[in-house]
């Protein structure tokens, strides 16, 4: 194997040896929350391919490819664009995301990167209150038209079947295509999705006739909703393949309603036109790109790379990680460590990542064995205060010194939206998808483009809207063609050079945090990979305090945390959604061996998904 895509041996018998079945996060995590209802379809397990995704119609759109002698590719193909009819407020040909591949015939992984651009009009002053020359609240922007970024969702699909499907766009479309003319019943899934936009949905007439009733309120339960524009859309990107949005009629309706939308009078919430042209949208290619890889407790570990910044982040932590024994620990002791590691992995982020064609991110020395061992050294058994000063991955280590503080503008930097989805696929050759998409905020930026029936992503926003940090260089600024960071990424794991599992997840900015937390808690703490994907969670993002969700902020483990290492902790609870307030659904797929798998979606966490099989075991 080439040494940036290849498989490094690791031990298979490491994780049988661990303890069986630890809970993660120790007391609480058995008691579940009023809201959490669990979904159809956690998971499965059987042979001939797999599909785990946030929906089941889109599942079983996936596993209908695979069963028709499609690969994983194409069924993460089918699944996205079925996303995009049963689930649009999160998916759809008008969003963007990163796919990471394994071809089991060439034993390598390979990343697209599929991040949305900033049109060549874009300056860093984007989202400055052209008076005040202050930046915009962060909801405002993502409302407007303005937050738009260069669809990149169709370039994606076509560069993935093109390197590495069995089918055609037009034959992965088939399902979707079907379920937009036949239609799906409206659930209180997509009712609640619905209300968090209202506001929004309500002020473009497009968006108003396709998701609302007449008098602008949500859909009733059972409503059959058919959306005739986005099968038509599906049905010309099969037969024109992605030149219909790049270089055709569907890009120019696009530029129209981004440059020029139709509202509903007497709104009062849209403010802001974008400034979008047609060569930006013929200047859009996705793009191949190596993996991140490090080594972890003898498993190799392969992520996605910038503009993303998950497989930097997930493996810094892992790096630092790797000096604490966790599995032998008290587990107070091995979570203080863990909440420390991505408080410090979090600090380097937000300094060096960025769109790669723009600022030189220094991937190598971020994910070396000794820049880990200087920020380890700083976990000295009581916690750091937030926010933290990042590193010096180009300063040789030589001793512990103080962790110092970071002078942040905490207004400049995005929240980044919780509002993605995350599907994992396999084939019956042993290929392996993970695939996390998104449009950004539930809906996006609330616009259907008239007559095709998708929201337009709100992606830009994902940009720091003025520098982080006074004196410094900020990677993640506004510019003309430029993409934003991203924390969606996957993650593949091997051992023996062989696929062991996959984990990728929702939730804007914690999505590293979300996939880090299930792989240790899958390797370190012994528990079942369903297991460790349902634990509650928490999250530390070099903020002052850890968000935590309910069954972990009630447990006696946080109260020990709190006191004998003072690390602080604030409740995540959700105001639409059961903890819509923190990281959403993961998927995951553990690889069994003769060709078992088994296929794990999100059990409860925005009502959960829904995971299949081709052939389930007896």
């Amino acid at each position: 194997m080439a040494a940036n895509h290849g498989v490094m041996s690791a031990s298979r018998r490491l994780l049988a040896s661990l303890t069986a079945a630890t809970a993660l996060l120790a007391a609480g995590a058995a008691s579940a929350d009023a809201a959490h209802v669990p979904a159809a379809h956690p998971t499965a397990t059987g042979t001939g391919g797999s599909v785990a995704s946030m929906d089941a119609s889109a599942s079983r759109a996936g596993i209908d490819v695979l069963k028709r002698g499609g690969n994983a590719v194409d069924a993460a193909v089918a699944t996205a664009s079925a996303l995009g009819v049963t689930v649009p407020f999160v998916a759809g040909p008008g969003g963007g995301g990163f796919m990471v591949i394994y071809n089991a015939r060439t034993h390598t992984v390979t990343t697209i990167d599929g991040r949305e651009t900033c049109p060549q009009s874009c300056t860093k002053s984007l989202f400055l209150n052209p008076k005040t020359h202050k930046p915009m609240d962060y909801v405002t922007a993502s409302d407007q038209p303005l937050s738009t970024g260069v669809p990149s969702m169709v370039a994606t699909w076509a560069l993935a079947i093109k390197r590495f499907g069995r089918e055609s766009l037009k034959a992965d479309l088939r399902p979707a295509i079907s379920l937009a003319r036949h239609g799906f019943a409206v659930n209180r899934d997509f009712r609640q999705l619905t209300r968090s936009g209202l506001p929004l949905i309500r002020a473009y007439p497009a968006s108003r006739r396709l998701f609302l009733t007449p008098k602008g309120n949500p859909l009733p339960l059972g409503h059959v909703l058919r959306n005739p524009g986005l099968a038509h859309t599906y049905a010309e990107l099969g037969a024109h393949g992605a030149r219909y949005l790049y270089h055709g009629p569907l890009g120019q309706a696009i530029v129209n309603a981004v440059d020029s939308p139709t509202l509903t009078p007497g709104q009062k919430v849209i403010t802001t036109p974008g400034h979008m042209t047609m060569a930006d949208l013929g200047a859009y290619r996705a793009r191949v790109r190596p993996p991140t890889h490090v080594d972890y407790r003898g498993l190799s570990v392969y992520g996605m790379a910038p503009p993303s910044s998950s497989g930097t982040t997930v493996g810094e932590a892992l790096n630092i990680l790797s000096g604490f024994p966790l599995s032998t620990e008290p587990r107070a002791e091995a979570l203080y460590q863990y909440i420390e590691a991505s408080r410090l992995a979090y600090a380097d982020r937000d300094r060096f990542l960025g769109d790669p064609r723009f600022s030189k991110v220094p991937v190598a020395k971020l994910l070396s064995p000794s820049f880990a061992d200087a920020r380890r050294c700083l976990i000295a058994g009581k916690a750091l205060t937030s926010p933290l000063a990042p590193g010096n991955p180009f300063q040789r280590f030589t001793n512990c010194k103080a962790a110092p503080h970071a002078s942040v503008q905490a207004t400049s930097a995005s929240p980044e939206a919780h509002h993605t989805n995350n599907i994992v696929a396999t084939d019956r050759w042993g290929d392996i998808v993970a695939y996390t998409n998104t449009i950004n905020f539930f809906g996006g930026s609330g616009e259907v483009v008239p007559g095709y029936g998708f929201f337009l992503n709100d992606e830009l926003t994902d940009f720091d809207f003025a520098p982080i940090t006074h004196g410094t260089p900020d990677p993640n600024l506004p510019g003309p063609g430029k993409q934003p960071r991203s924390s969606m990424g996957p993650l593949i794991a091997f051992s023996h050079g062989k696929p062991l599992l996959s984990i990728g997840a929702a939730g804007g900015s914690t999505i590293p945090e979300t996939i880090l937390q299930t792989f240790i808690g899958h390797v370190d703490f012994g528990m079942s990979l369903q297991q460790a994907l349902a634990a509650p969670r928490i999250a530390q993002t070099n903020s002052p305090t850890t968000l935590a969700e309910p069954r972990f902020y009630r447990s006696a483990i946080r109260h020990t945390l709190q006191r004998r290492y003072g690390e602080k902790f604030s409740l995540a609870t959700g105001s639409i959604l059961p903890l819509d307030n923190y990281p959403g659904d993961a998927t995951a797929v553990q690889i069994l061996g003769g060709g078992r798998v088994q296929s794990i979606a999100e059990p409860y966490r925005l009502f959960g998904g829904s995971a299949f099989v081709v052939h389930p075991a007896r």
